[in-house]
């Protein structure tokens, strides 16, 4: 079964100014990323405000970007909910919708066991044949997942990798604990851990800057595959700024900010999330325009 690797943006959802989706706008982003070198991209997940859309709007998201993206790359959609059924339901729709992975985030909210959130990583896994990718966010869910655990997830048979947003330790004993299981693959979603996720012999990373700089991503992940450390170390320096710049406020107003100083759509964030303020956009524009000399 595939399983996804490389560099893969966590794509935004444009939205116009009276909050409704622009449809056109995702198209740009999507080939945006594609066009520059991205090894697929993810849309439903955190960053494209899925919490704050209705299912129908969820589906007529992932349905846009599996269309727009055709064969070109793979895409990974976004199908986490807080019920087991309905988070099959959104993840048979994927499978329908072209769809080569579903990110399903594990229970969160009303605590549950191991056993609980094993359970729920079956069931999804069974009820449909494309992969299915772990969504370990502690920092939004409160919920740690230690490796041992994720061990258990990823011998469940159609659990074909993680992204693993959380600290460099536990990536780390994760990557030690799978390193023999062909079928799964350990992605980071912290920008500043890529190329150390790549020395621990993780296999990829999925965030929010390769929207904003792929070429960039494409040639780092090309070094890596090449085995030149240099040149690998030398564009991760170079985009040390960019990284941070994305966390000093609130995502994705940050992200959508940086498409903008880039002449692509990116539009104002949900409510209860807020868009960047004038002096991040100001700041943006000089690190992204910087790094284009």
């Amino acid at each position: 079964m595939l399983k996804p690797y490389g560099m893969i943006p966590a794509l935004p959802t444009p939205l116009n100014d009276d909050y409704s989706i622009n449809f056109e706008g995702v198209t740009e982003v999507v080939n945006h990323a594609v066009d520059n070198g991205m090894d697929g991209v993810l849309v439903g997940g955190s960053t494209g405000e899925y919490s704050l859309m209705s299912v129908e709007e969820r589906k007529s998201v992932i349905q846009h970007v599996c269309e727009t993206a055709g064969n070109r790359v793979p895409v990974m959609a976004g199908t986490g909910c807080h019920r087991t059924e309905d988070t099959i339901e959104l993840t048979q729709f994927a499978e329908k919708a072209g769809a080569s992975f579903a990110l399903v985030i594990n229970p969160y909210y009303m605590p549950t066991s191991d056993e609980g959130i094993i359970e729920h990583y079956r069931q999804v896994a069974e009820s449909v044949e494309i992969g299915i990718v772990i969504y370990h966010y502690p920092d939004a869910t409160g919920v740690t997942m230690p490796p041992e655990l994720l061990k258990k997830i990823s011998e469940i048979e159609g659990v074909v990798g993680i992204k693993n947003t959380a600290d460099g330790q536990h990536t780390s004993e994760l990557i030690g604990l799978t390193k023999d299981d062909e079928n799964f693959s350990v992605l980071t979603g912290f920008e500043h851990l890529i190329l150390a996720t790549f020395a621990m012999g993780g296999h990829g990373a999925i965030g929010v800057v390769h929207n904003l700089v792929p070429k960039e991503l494409s040639e780092l992940y090309q070094s890596v595959k090449d085995n030149d450390l240099n040149n690998a170390t030398r564009i991760n320096q170079k985009l040390l700024q960019v990284y941070s710049a994305m966390e000093a406020e609130p995502v994705p107003g940050t992200v959508k900010a940086g498409l903008e100083a880039i002449g692509l759509p990116g539009g104002p964030s949900r409510r209860p999330l807020v868009s960047a303020s004038n002096h991040f956009n100001e700041n943006i524009s000089k690190i992204l325009s910087e790094l284009n000399n």
